[in-house]
């Protein structure tokens, strides 16, 4: 991705949940990186990935214990971090529009 919107967002979040720190520096190296032209593409990097409405992906982070769901625009390369918080927080909202 050529741009990920916004890794703030993930930083304030390990710094409040410091046992997720290396696995969101994890999948923040690799969707930097990635080439991602679909949401298989996407699967291929993370089999657990889940694929939602509206070139949403909930990505399960540490064990699913922490969901981070990441809104795609696969034409420019770019990602936005809709939601990133516990498994209990996630229950409570609607991935696919938040």
């Amino acid at each position: 991705m050529k741009r990920i919107i916004a890794k703030r967002t993930l930083k304030e979040f390990w710094e409040k949940h410091p046992d997720c720190e290396q696995y969101l520096k994890t999948w923040y190296d690799i969707a930097w990186r990635a080439d991602w032209r679909s949401p298989n593409d996407i699967k291929e990097a993370f089999a657990t990935a889940s694929i939602i409405a509206d070139n949403r992906v909930v990505f399960n982070i540490r064990g699913n214990n922490y969901r981070l769901v990441v809104k795609f625009n696969y034409e420019r390369q770019w990602a936005f971090i809709r939601f990133i918080g516990t498994h209990a927080e996630y229950d409570k909202i609607n991935a696919t529009t938040i």
